[in-house]
């Protein structure tokens, strides 16, 4: 049973931003500090992903753990337990919807980097993706 009447949980889901999550920021903290320029949340491309990086062609998502379904941390494993009917569906579509993006973005050239929430928690963590997207070769400029 929720604790908050339906209007209160309404107001509250409502203010859980999808951009600059603190995940999000530390992610572009530390890839901005490794000399790496990107772009944010292109519309253009399947999913909106968080850091664009054209030179690249690469793109990167930081999932939260709970919204995306992780499986590596208790965030993504635990379930809600009201309303379950509308939860578990939700994220697994979330998950399907992701897999669709990466699949989409692959085929048409792109290498797709995912981090997830908790992941963002250590630098090490942080620090091979950046490493990773380093190694990619960058677009020759005409």
């Amino acid at each position: 049973m929720d604790r908050l009447s339906p209007e209160a949980r309404s107001r509250n889901m409502a203010r859980i931003g999808s951009q600059d999550t603190t995940p999000e920021l530390a992610v572009r903290r530390v890839v901005h500090a490794a000399g790496l320029r990107y772009r944010l949340h292109r519309r253009d491309l399947p999913g909106k992903p968080d850091l664009v990086f054209p030179g690249r062609r690469a793109v990167l998502f930081v999932h939260g753990c709970f919204w995306h379904g992780c499986t590596k941390c208790i965030d993504g494993t635990r379930r809600v337990q009201s309303n379950q009917q509308y939860w578990n569906p939700k994220i697994t579509g979330n998950r399907e919807r992701d897999a669709r993006h990466a699949a989409t973005l692959r085929a048409d050239g792109w290498t797709v980097f995912t981090i997830w929430e908790c992941e963002t928690i250590d630098p090490k963590q942080l620090k091979r993706i950046v490493g990773r997207i380093k190694k990619l070769p960058s677009a020759s400029r005409p």
